[in-house]
C-alpha cells in the first residue's frame, strides 16, 4: 500500500476527471432526455418517431461502440474531437437515451386530471408542463435517475480506451510503471465505492425533501 500512498495525488487527479465526466455528461444528458421524453409524448408523428429511433439505437448498441464511433469513426468524415470532448459527447448521448425513458414514465405517472384542471384554469400547455406536471414527475424520477447517475459514474471507466486519464486509466498507468496491480485496483475500487455511496446519500436526501414537499 506504500506505492498507493505515494501516488495518491495522481489517483485523486484521476478521480477528479471521473467526477468531471460524470457531472458534465449527466448535465447535458438531462436536457437531452427531457427534450426526447417531451418529443415522444407531445411531438408530432415525425418528431415522435425520430425520438423513438434515437432511444432504440442508443439503448440497443454497446456504449463502447458509441465511444469508438465518436472518437475514431467521425474523423473519417473530417469531424475530430479530443479525448475528453469525445467522452462528454458519447456519454451525454448515451445517458440521454436512458434517462428519457425514466422521464417519460414519470410524466405519464402524473394524473391526466391535473393537466386537464390546469388547462381549464387558463394555463398554457407549457405552463401546465412546467408548473404542474414536471415538479410531480421529478419526485417519481429521482430514484431511477439516481441509479442511472451511479451507473454513469462507473461507466466513465470505459473512456480510458480513448486515453482519457480518469480513475481507471490512472491506475493502469501506475501499474505499467511499477508492475504491481492489486493494490492499485483495490484502491480505485474503494474510491468508486465511496463516490457511489456519497451520491446515494445525497440523492436519498433530495428524494425525502421532494416527498415532504408533495
Amino acid at each position: 500500500m506504500e506505492l498507493v500512498l505515494d501516488n495518491l495525488g495522481f489517483l485523486f487527479k484521476g478521480a477528479y476527471y471521473t467526477l468531471l465526466i460524470t457531472f458534465v455528461s449527466m448535465f447535458f444528458g438531462f436536457f437531452i432526455a427531457l427534450l426526447v421524453a417531451i418529443a415522444r409524448l407531445k411531438g408530432n408523428w415525425l418528431i415522435g418517431n425520430l425520438a423513438r429511433g434515437y432511444v432504440s439505437i442508443i439503448r440497443g448498441t454497446p456504449i463502447i461502440v458509441q465511444i469508438f464511433i465518436i472518437y475514431y469513426g467521425l474523423p473519417d468524415y473530417g469531424v475530430t474531437f479530443g479525448p475528453l470532448t469525445a467522452a462528454f459527447i458519447s456519454l451525454s448521448i448515451n445517458i440521454g437515451a436512458y434517462l428519457s425513458e425514466t422521464f417519460r414514465g414519470a410524466i405519464l405517472s402524473v394524473s391526466k386530471g391535473q393537466t386537464e384542471a390546469a388547462l381549464s384554469l387558463g394555463m398554457s400547455p407549457w405552463q401546465t408542463m412546467r408548473k404542474i406536471v414536471l415538479p410531480q414527475a421529478a419526485r417519481v424520477a429521482i430514484p431511477p435517475m439516481g441509479n442511472t447517475f451511479i451507473g454513469m459514474l462507473k461507466e466513465t471507466s470505459l473512456v480510458s480506451i480513448v486515453t482519457v486519464t480518469e480513475l481507471l486509466r490512472s491506475a493502469q498507468l501506475l501499474i505499467a510503471q511499477y508492475y504491481v496491480a492489486m493494490p492499485f485496483y483495490i484502491s480505485i475500487a474503494l474510491m468508486y465505492w465511496i463516490m457511489s455511496m456519497l451520491f446515494t446519500n445525497i440523492l436519498n436526501r433530495i428524494e425525502k425533501k421532494l416527498s415532504k414537499a408533495y
